[in-house]
């Protein structure tokens, strides 16, 4: 794998702890997890191995363990192992309140003499480092310069920046590559830009990927049962796996006083024709097997409702049908995230938030949409006039709803008439005073 500009500085790191001139501690600072995993892993790999990693790792909690006996073990030589690796966590103690004089100057003196058979790692992931430097916030600045200005002449540093879009693309082909399996370019650029550059979850959906497309498909195996005078033929999966369809014939006669089973090789064109396992993700693979990439299509059959495209929208409700493993019976499901996404920008156009950050403030845990739709959300909000027309759209979701649950005589009738009804400017509708009011309603 060529050399990723994001990767840099975590491969800079993997290379020096396995050198001469690995230094007595290093400060992994910044959240993204998946790159402190690859570090994790190679420290690991190179200084804990498995049969001495329950003697010589130490994963330690500065909320927990104070700094003084940290340090204390550090310097302390195993008898069971001879080399020492120590995960100091919650790095942000020791710039809470208070001057930590004594701790500081604990720490100076340690690594003025450090025991050059350990290795401590403050793990300061209460940081949020972008991909680009100069767009990081003030207040995280101001934290990062504070640790190198405590820790710098002694640590290194190693940052766990956000992983850059086209990196993560050129990350996902070229591993796949590695192992013998063709991720389309289309393919990789949806599932990065579906899970928004997450690197953790873009590894776990990519395993999932190649286990769904790497799967060895089975041979059809035919078995022929004849009795007296009523011959029936019937298909089953066979036991093993085979390039040659097997096909048995089992010949019995009413008394049972015969039973003749033969078993023969034969090669069927359909079957023989079509390899066992495709080793090749592409863009419709993406978008079945990652939820995200399901969530895409959503927001942007919203945005195009919002729009009020009737013709895109309803060219992206097929789609998204088309695309879904149920077809029209994943119905009631699309109809949820409807009417979830409607709720969603009723929030944002009370709230009048304008920011993406902000958004994180007014939606509640388990309520909040995925990182790459929040800018187009509220995109799509302020497209509304009032809160009326957002409360209209919900209420038509819900007719729909209730109408698919009374099993229609075609689902597809019951979405395209919502989707048009939804993209569709409301007309003005009075009403007559009634004492039906909160029906009406």
């Amino acid at each position: 794998m060529q050399p990723l500009r994001s990767f840099a500085s975590t491969d800079h790191f993997i290379a020096e702890i396995a050198s001469p001139s690995i230094k007595p501690a290093y400060v992994l600072i910044g959240d993204e997890v998946f790159l402190y995993d690859r570090c994790r892993k190679a420290v690991l790999a190179t200084l804990a191995p498995e049969e001495t990693r329950d003697f010589s790792l130490h994963d330690l909690d500065l909320a927990e363990t104070g700094i003084f006996e940290i340090l204390d073990r550090a310097q302390t030589p195993s008898l069971m192992a001879p080399f020492q690796v120590l995960f100091v966590r919650n790095l942000k103690t020791l710039y809470g309140r208070g001057s930590k004089k004594e701790e500081f100057a604990a720490i100076d003196a340690y690594f003025r003499s450090p025991n050059p058979q350990a290795l401590i790692l403050f793990v300061a992931d209460h940081l949020r480092i972008p991909t680009d430097l100069r767009k990081m916030d003030y207040q995280d600045k101001e934290r990062y310069e504070r640790i190198r200005e405590t820790l710098g002449d002694w640590c290194g540093f190693v940052e766990l920046a956000r992983v850059d879009e086209n990196d993560a693309i050129k990350w996902v082909t070229t591993t796949a590559e590695s192992r013998n399996v063709k991720f389309d370019s289309d393919a990789a650029r949806e599932l990065v830009d579906a899970l928004g550059a997450d690197m953790m979850l873009i590894a776990s959906e990519f395993e999932k990927l190649l286990l769904f497309v790497s799967a060895p498909g089975s041979a059809s195996k035919v078995v022929i049962l004849s009795e007296a005078k009523n011959p029936r033929i019937s298909t089953e999966a066979p036991q093993h796996s085979t390039d040659i369809t097997q096909i048995e014939i089992v010949i019995s006669t009413e008394g049972g006083a015969l039973a003749a089973a033969v078993g023969k090789s034969a090669s069927l064109p359909t079957a023989s024709a079509q390899p066992l396992t495709k080793n090749r993700v592409t863009l419709g693979d993406v978008e079945t097997m990652v939820l995200a990439a399901k969530q895409r299509s959503l927001y942007e059959l919203t945005d195009a409702i919002s729009l009020r495209d009737r013709t895109r929208a309803l060219l992206l409700l097929h789609g998204l049908l088309n695309a879904s493993d149920g077809g029209e019976d994943a119905a009631i499901g699309h109809l949820y995230m409807l009417a979830r996404t409607f709720r969603q920008m009723l929030i944002i156009s009370e709230k009048n938030v304008r920011d993406p950050r902000a958004i994180w403030q007014v939606l509640w845990q388990g309520f909040r949409m995925p990182p790459f739709a929040a800018e187009d959300l509220i995109k799509q909000a302020r497209r509304y006039k009032s809160r009326r027309e957002l409360t209209r759209a919900i209420r038509l979701v819900a007719r729909a709803d209730l109408e698919l649950r009374s099993s229609p005589a075609n689902k597809l009738l019951v979405l395209e008439r919502l989707i048009l009804d939804l993209s569709t400017e409301p007309k003005p509708t009075t009403y007559d005073p009634s004492h039906q009011f909160a029906m009406e309603l």
